[in-house]
């Protein structure tokens, strides 16, 4: 394993490019591009929502139709996600996610033979009604970004995932206060799905203004 530096510019250029790699490469003589689903997982602390949206105008620079949908828009309902109190850490581990609703509305969708028509936002935790948001289509070719926590070991189905790990000490210093609470699905997180373990492209962001990638050590 060998930890690489980068810049936090160089890290969206260099996603942006192996997007754009994987994206084009779906294409078969049959049925032309695929779309590609792509997860970018991590804590709040970590910033997933921010670097999925900062990859949106380079992927379109590239002539790359990109959807951004934020996990954090597809909650369960408040009856579901507080069964057990505002801040049980199993519950958040477990159930806060809707995740048959992110694979029926955008993850299916935008898979192979799917529709193309994702909805981007399903429920707004904050009114907690429905957010009643509009389907959008996404052409064959596209790229639909997915940010947030916990995303990764659960079964839905991403073509490239992207994991930003952060030790538990940098997270622990990292995460407000009142969070803190959540910290211990992080750890179950980390000790039973190992994200880093699997995930496509794995940063080190202990450092937000320091990132690392984390690569496969290379023969001498």
């Amino acid at each position: 394993m060998r930890i690489r530096p980068i810049s936090p510019d160089l890290l969206v250029t260099e996603l942006t490019g192996r997007l754009v790699d994987a994206a084009t490469g779906t294409a078969t003589a049959d049925s032309g591009p695929a779309r590609l689903r792509v997860a970018i997982d991590g804590p709040s602390a970590a910033g997933p929502d921010e670097l999925a949206a900062a990859l949106v105008d380079p992927l379109r620079a590239q002539g790359i139709p990109v959807l951004h949908v934020r996990a954090g828009d597809f909650l369960r309902p408040a009856s579901l996600r507080f069964e057990l109190g505002r801040t049980n850490p199993d519950s958040f581990y477990e159930g806060w996610v809707d995740e048959a609703g992110l694979r029926r509305e955008v993850l299916d969708p935008a898979g192979p033979g799917g529709t193309g028509r994702v909805l981007p936002s399903l429920w707004d935790a904050d009114a907690d009604r429905a957010s009643r948001a509009r389907y959008v289509d996404l052409p064959p070719g596209g790229v639909v970004l997915v940010s947030g926590p916990l995303l990764l070991g659960g079964g839905l189905p991403f073509d490239v995932t992207v994991h930003l790990q952060v030790s538990p000490a940098a997270l622990r210093r990292r995460t407000e206060p009142a969070q803190a609470w959540v910290l211990p699905a992080f750890d179950r997180y980390a000790e039973e799905v190992v994200p880093a373990s699997f995930a496509d492209v794995v940063v080190r962001v202990d450092d937000p203004r320091h990132p690392a990638l984390v690569e496969p050590a290379t023969d001498a």
